[in-house]
C-alpha cells in the first residue's frame, strides 16, 4: 500500500482566528481577542479551531472566553499534531452504513 502526503500552502486555509502564538498571559493559556474571529458565534469553549500566525497554522481548542474592558478575551490551548493531520483523519472518516 502506498500513501502520500500532500504539501499544502498555509494561506489556502480559512482559518478561525489569528492570533501571535507566543502570545501567552498570566493564564499559560494562548489569547486572542474574540473581534480577531472571523466568526465570532462559533468561538465558544470546547471549541476545536484552525489558527494562524503568520505562515504557522495550527488547531486549538478554546478553553474560556473573559469579558474585558477592551472586549472579549478567548483563551486557548494547542492542540498536538499539525493541521494536515487533522484534515487527514476527517478525510478518512465515513459515515457508517444502516
Amino acid at each position: 500500500m502506498t500513501t502520500s502526503q500532500s504539501v499544502v500552502d498555509p494561506g489556502s486555509y480559512q482559518v478561525d482566528l489569528e492570533l501571535d502564538f507566543a502570545n501567552e498571559d498570566q493564564t499559560g493559556y494562548l489569547w486572542t481577542w474574540l473581534d480577531a474571529a472571523r466568526d465570532p458565534e462559533q468561538i465558544v469553549p470546547g471549541a476545536v479551531l484552525t489558527l494562524r500566525d503568520g505562515e504557522d497554522l495550527a488547531m486549538g481548542q478554546v478553553v474560556d472566553l473573559v469579558p474585558a474592558a477592551d472586549g472579549t478575551i478567548v483563551h486557548l490551548r494547542l492542540l498536538p499534531g499539525a493541521v494536515e493531520d487533522y484534515h487527514a483523519a476527517i478525510e478518512r472518516a465515513t459515515l457508517r452504513q444502516a
